[in-house]
């Protein structure tokens, strides 16, 4: 079997989970050979993962004729444009959540998170959505979606479990919460394409789409979504500077608190929320009610490991998990976070895909539904209305 060689793109947090995962992927052979990053800690972070070549341009890895995939994990706003080029040059394309966003264009009001219709940014998004996915389709090349949570044990076990039972799936709670993101592009939608529902909130709703489509495929339904309606907030706004020492949203002009709300084609519900305002850790959850029972995936926390501790000097060279603020007390340990939140399994599936030439589990479907959704949640929120989709 020809080997499968990566190029990285990115050097930051996601990449680092995303090496972990190529590292431990089996029966393919698949090495990441380059990495493209415009900061100095590139060096390092190819030095540290064994990484042959390291480059400043996207384009000097495109021109690089030994790559055969390529594995985007740049900021949002980079992703759309990065993959068309990258599948136009004949690669394989692995793409980190969201797929696109709407970023602003010249002529906008600033800042365009407050002052721009989110009606028009639907309609702006659905069809560069849409120019994007011809262009895609065009190349005949592999796009995997890097949405983790559909790989996640929980949620791969969720699925396990619907495509056995075939039991209509009634209702779906899922969320993705945490204290704020650290990152300053963070705060303004022209980097991000919105707020908490756009960066935390696509994996919940990305995860219940999913599931929705495994019971349709088991039941031999068509099952799609009807209607949308949203609420959005900016609950930091209110919050005086010494009430920020832990919660750390700081919005600029987008959300950090967010509920949406899906009604899909056969009469079942969903919902999703997602807030940069909850303390002790990552919330990532989804429970599903059906007409057989109730699944109940805790991605994180969950009750893997339990520890009681005293002294927070003794463990700082100790990883609990992401998004404390202290590892004393009570403490929720993530073991194995690269496994528990999927990203061993779907690299593994994504690496599979190209040496056996099959469609992932996440795909671009997924990422395109993902999309729509977010965006008609926006608008939605905005006009406080259902939207149909």
């Amino acid at each position: 079997m020809k080997p499968i060689r990566v190029g990285l793109v990115g050097s930051g947090f996601v990449a680092e989970l995303h090496m972990q995962a190529f590292h431990r992927v089996y029966g393919v052979a698949a090495t990441v050979t380059a990495v493209v990053s415009r900061g100095d800690h590139v060096v390092d972070f190819a030095r540290k993962h064994r990484i042959a070549k390291v480059y400043r341009d996207f384009r000097t890895l495109l021109n690089d004729p030994e790559i055969d995939l390529i594995d985007i994990c740049t900021p949002a706003m980079l992703h759309a444009p990065m993959i068309v080029d990258a599948m136009e040059s004949g690669r394989h394309v692995i793409c980190e959540k969201p797929f696109t966003g709407y970023f602003g264009r010249p002529g906008d009001p600033a800042p365009i998170g407050r002052k721009l219709s989110k009606a028009l940014m639907y309609e702006r998004v659905m069809e560069e959505m849409a120019a994007t996915r011809a262009r895609m389709a065009a190349t005949g090349r592999l796009f995997m979606y890097a949405e983790n949570w559909v790989y996640a044990p929980a949620v791969a076990k969720s699925a396990e479990i619907l495509r056995k039972t075939r039991d209509k799936i009634l209702f779906m709670k899922a969320e993705q919460s945490h204290c704020g993101s650290h990152a300053d592009h963070a705060a303004r939608w022209d980097l991000t394409g919105g707020g908490a529902l756009i960066r935390q909130g696509c994996h919940p709703l990305s995860a219940v789409l999913y599931l929705k489509q495994v019971e349709a495929r088991a039941r031999g339904e068509t099952i799609g979504i009807a209607e949308i309606t949203a609420d959005v907030g900016n609950i930091g706004d209110a919050l005086p500077a010494p009430d920020h020492q832990y919660v750390l949203s700081r919005p600029v002009d987008v959300e950090d608190w967010a509920m949406l709300n899906l009604s899909f084609s056969d009469g079942s519900k969903s919902t999703v929320f997602a807030g940069d305002m909850v303390l002790g850790g990552v919330r990532s959850l989804v429970e599903t009610y059906t007409s057989g029972g109730m699944l109940n995936a805790n991605v994180c926390p969950n009750t893997g490991m339990l520890t009681y501790l005293t002294d927070e000097a003794k463990l700082s060279d100790v990883y609990i998990t992401e998004k404390v603020d202290r590892k004393t007390g009570w403490q929720f340990v993530c073991l194995e976070e690269a496994w528990t939140r999927g990203y061993i399994q779907e690299i593994q599936d994504f690496m599979e895909c190209v040496a056996y030439q099959r469609q992932p589990l996440a795909g671009l479907d997924l990422a395109f539904d993902t999309m729509q959704a977010t965006y008609a949640a926006y608008w939605s929120a905005e006009e406080g209305k259902r939207i149909r989709l």
